[in-house]
């Protein structure tokens, strides 16, 4: 299989898989998140394997794709990479988060920078759409990006700026709403 094909088959099998899922606050297709995962992977200096798994790489814990099958469409580095990023613990949220970021932590650089790419894109839009869930994304994603030292590091200050920039914007609105509220 070309490299081309690669990327074509990964985009099509998101496509397929992901065909009735939204994003939440916007119901724009879900496939514009992957596609943009896909591009700033690629713009982060990411090869085709690793532009590949960005494109399926919420198959397995959205959509219950099995690793056999991801291995069987686009080989064992693309479904070794989606496993490493697909979150499957189980507990309560913190419980989860913490089992997550320490699988996170010992990942390749390529999978923390798919990690990374996958939050950049995620972030802005709780931001502006969910304030109140944000403060807590906010705090997991600063403690995550904590762990991912060895992603490209263009990546991880871009996914830092954002989610201080949030951090700041959240700070500023509450602020704002008791100045509101005590005039």
């Amino acid at each position: 299989m070309t490299a081309t094909q690669k990327l074509l088959i990964a985009k099509e099998f998101a496509e397929k898989v992901h065909a009735k899922q939204v994003r939440k606050y916007t119901n724009e297709p879900y496939c514009n998140h992957l596609a943009e995962v896909a591009s700033l992977t690629r713009e982060f200096g990411g090869d085709i394997t690793s532009q590949a798994a960005a494109w399926v790489h919420d198959s397995r814990e959205d959509q219950g794709v099995t690793k056999a099958e991801i291995e069987h469409l686009l080989g064992r580095e693309v479904a070794d990479m989606v496993e490493a990023l697909s979150d499957m613990e189980e507990g309560n949220r913190a419980t989860r988060k913490a089992l997550s970021r320490m699988r996170l932590s010992k990942a390749s650089a390529e999978v923390q920078t798919i990690k990374i790419a996958d939050i950049i894109s995620n972030t802005r839009m709780i931001v502006k759409h969910d304030p109140k869930f944000a403060r807590v994304y906010l705090r997991e994603k600063k403690e995550l990006l904590a762990v991912l030292t060895k992603a490209n590091p263009a990546a991880h200050k871009m996914a830092s700026d954002i989610v201080n920039e949030g951090l700041l914007t959240l700070s500023r609105l509450s602020r704002e709403a008791k100045h509101l509220g005590s005039s």
